[in-house]
Formats: structure tokens, sequence, C-alpha cells
């Protein structure tokens, strides 16, 4: 009895995986398939469509349609075949990096691939004079307007009121406490001239201390 010639109803299916990568100007699919002959291989190219048929005599016709997701330029693409794969290069329409390989092209999120360093800005920072920036001077005014609210305590207060005296003070005033400063060794500050210009200012240590000379 004669062998009933072999269908594609019976034939085992091949096996068949791709992936893809893209560069600046172009989409690379590779398909994977052995031993697949040029004579078994049909790739066409469309605006945003490419078919691949495989027609291998002993598996089940197989064909692939990659719906993409950008405009391609049909005429500068091409495939390349070796015992392992299809390699379809695609050529970009426009330089830009595709978000995935299939897709609704009028529907992408168009993002330009930069061809060279990318630059930051181009011009310097519009700060401090600019009215976006910082305005310094007005943060110096704060600082300064916060440093006169915070209350000195202690010797700093005292320190912070002598000052504030000598500075507001009419020249006697300012005589007399450097004279009481100066003969007192320290101890004693006095702002009334008429009393401190009469005589020697003495030496009054706090109660429970002793004032000595360095030479004693």
């Amino acid at each position: 009895m004669a062998e009933e010639p072999s269908t594609s109803l019976n034939k085992p299916k091949l096996q068949v995986k791709h992936d893809w990568y893209q560069t600046e100007t172009a989409v690379v699919i590779t398909v994977l398939v052995k031993n697949m002959r040029e004579s078994y291989l049909n790739v066409s190219f469309d605006n945003n469509k490419v078919m691949v048929a495989l027609s291998h005599p002993d598996f089940e016709h197989c064909e692939l349609c990659f719906n993409l997701s950008h405009i391609i330029i049909p005429e500068q693409c091409s495939y390349k075949l070796s015992s392992t794969k299809v390699e379809i290069k695609l050529k970009k329409s426009e330089d830009i990096r595709w978000e995935k390989l299939e897709g609704n092209p009028s529907g992408e999120v168009i993002k330009t691939i930069p061809s060279g360093p990318v630059t930051l800005a181009d011009r310097p920072p519009s700060y401090p004079t600019s009215k976006k920036g910082k305005d310094w001077s007005v943060v110096e005014k704060e600082i300064i307007q916060q440093e006169a609210q915070e209350k000195p305590e202690g010797e700093e207060a005292i320190n912070k009121l002598f000052q504030e005296i000598y500075g507001k003070g009419s020249d006697e005033v300012k005589r007399a406490m450097n004279k009481s400063y100066m003969e007192s060794g320290g101890t004693v500050l006095s702002t009334n001239w008429s009393e401190i210009s009469k005589e020697k200012v003495q030496v009054k240590p706090p109660d429970g201390m002793e004032f000595k000379k360095w030479n004693d």
C-alpha cells in the first residue's frame, strides 16, 4: 500500500522565537529558526509592517507579522539569513527611540535620541538678581532681623549693653568708661565723667575675691 503524501495537518510546527534591538537609525529584528533556506523564506516590508513567511517542507507553514510602532523606510530595509536565524534590519524614518517594537504609530510618544552631548543649560543660572532666583539682599535683611530679635543672656547680655552705651554715648561717656575700666583693672565701668575725672579709679574686685598684680 502506497504511503499517503504528508499534508500541513500532520506536519510539526516550526520552533520560532524572535527578539529585537535598536540603534539611532535602525531597528533589528532577530528571528531564531534553524535549517532555513533562502527558498523557504519570504520577507516583505511596508511603511509600518513586516511580514515573514517560513515555508519549510518538513514543517507547517508559518507567518510572522510585525505591526510596527513607528514608520520605517521599506526600500532601505534588508534581511540576512544564517543557519540559526534571520536578521531583519529596518530603517527608521526618524532618529527616535522606540519604546516598543509593535503598537499604534499615532499613539506613541516620540523621544528623540540625542546625537551629541546633552547641554543642561544654554545660559548661566539667573540668581541672585533674577526674579525667579533668590533675592540675597532680602535674605541678608532677614538674617539681621533674626539676630536682632535674639535676646542675649548672662555675660553676653551685659557686654552687648555696654557696647550699645559706648556706641551711642557722648565723648565724656566714652572717656569715663575707658578711664574707669583701665584704671580699675576691668573691675569698674562708669559713664559719669564728672566723678571719674576727679581721681584715679580704685580696683574693686567682686565680693570674696582678691585682686593681685602679676608681679605679686
